[in-house]
């Protein structure tokens, strides 16, 4: 039986198996946007206007509703993403682990939604004299069309996040997600404040959402990670 010798280096594992050797390169971030164009990206059902590139920010419109997917899909993976706000009350999100077939009603697709909305949206949306709840805005995370999640801080079937660290239109607000296995981590603004775990669904496209009010997103990036233990 031939002996392995395993040496553990900065940036990668080299494994020794008799005159074979294997390198595993460690995980790297990749931009997801180039800061130039939409390449990378595929507009599912928005307008060719919904979406462009000024001043190395990917401008969003809002109209019609609707996403764009990325090229690829991901299983494990952590996700950067840095957004903000122009309109009071603006609405929009990313979609994880989504086939980005939208359904014909609402026009979205299913996965698990990272909300991402304006804190005034709670003031410009009382329906019947009441007032959503504000915990609606900092993050929520909720599966969509069919995607079942256990929240870990439950309001209904959502998850809100323990604490309010989001920031009003014009200022620019950080989302990491991590997603290993049917389990999501939500860090806004530098603090993991969310969760949900027992995602139905673990793989898919991102898809950025447009939502009526126009958005910025910059600094995309994305660390790929080894698949889990769902994968055949």
């Amino acid at each position: 039986m031939k002996r392995v010798a395993v040496v553990t280096l900065v940036g990668g594992i080299v494994a020794f198996a008799g005159t074979h050797a294997m390198v595993a390169s460690a995980p790297q971030f990749v931009d997801l946007f180039n800061g130039r164009n939409l390449k990378g990206w595929v507009n599912v059902n928005t307008a060719e206007d919904t979406w462009r590139v000024k001043d190395g920010l990917l401008i969003c419109s809002g109209h019609p509703i609707g996403v764009m997917r990325s090229e690829k899909q991901y299983e494990n993976f952590v996700l950067h993403i840095e957004w903000m706000h122009i309109e009071p009350g603006g609405n929009s999100g990313v979609f994880v682990w989504s086939t980005a077939q939208p359904s014909p009603t609402t026009r979205l697709p299913d996965g698990i939604e990272v909300q991402m909305l304006e804190l005034d949206w709670v003031k410009l949306n009382t329906r019947d004299g009441r007032t959503p709840p504000l915990a609606y805005v900092h993050g929520e995370l909720f599966g969509v069309n069919g995607v079942k999640t256990v929240p870990d801080n439950p309001r209904g079937e959502r998850s809100m996040s323990v604490e309010n660290r989001a920031r009003p239109r014009g200022e620019w607000n950080t989302y990491d997600v991590v997603a290993v296995d049917g389990v999501i981590k939500l860090s806004v603004n530098d603090k993991f404040v969310n969760g949900i775990s027992r995602s139905s669904q673990k793989k898919g496209y991102l898809c950025l959402e447009s939502e009526g009010a126009e958005i910025h997103f910059r600094n995309i990036r994305l660390m790929e990670l080894p698949p889990g233990v769902q994968t055949p």
